[in-house]
């Protein structure tokens, strides 16, 4: 059984907008492994939008309403990058500890 400060951080949330935990001791296992292609997934995605915002942002004729999209969007993608780096930062510790 995997102890509570063990636990990972999902890369979404619960319905009601909470965190959502994996409780496992297979890295390899399904969930784990769903886990991890929506965390590249989402990594992926935080990289194609910098790309575009740059672009949005040079680009002097850019509309207000595509500026507040991109902004949005950012936001979005700062979230999901920033659950990832919590959950990864978090089972680096958890293996430090357990391999010193």
């Amino acid at each position: 059984m995997t102890a509570p400060n063990e636990l990972r951080l999902l890369p979404w949330s619960g319905s009601d907008g909470k965190p959502c935990y994996l409780s496992t001791d297979d890295k390899a296992g399904y969930m784990s492994r769903l886990a991890d292609n929506i965390e590249s997934i989402q990594l992926g995605t935080a990289t194609e939008l910098l790309d575009h915002a740059s672009d949005t942002l040079n680009d002097p004729d850019t509309d207000p309403e595509d500026l507040r999209l991109l902004a949005k969007d950012l936001g979005v993608a700062l979230r999901d990058a920033l659950r990832v780096a919590t959950s990864r930062g978090h089972l680096l510790a958890v293996s430090k500890a357990h391999h010193p």
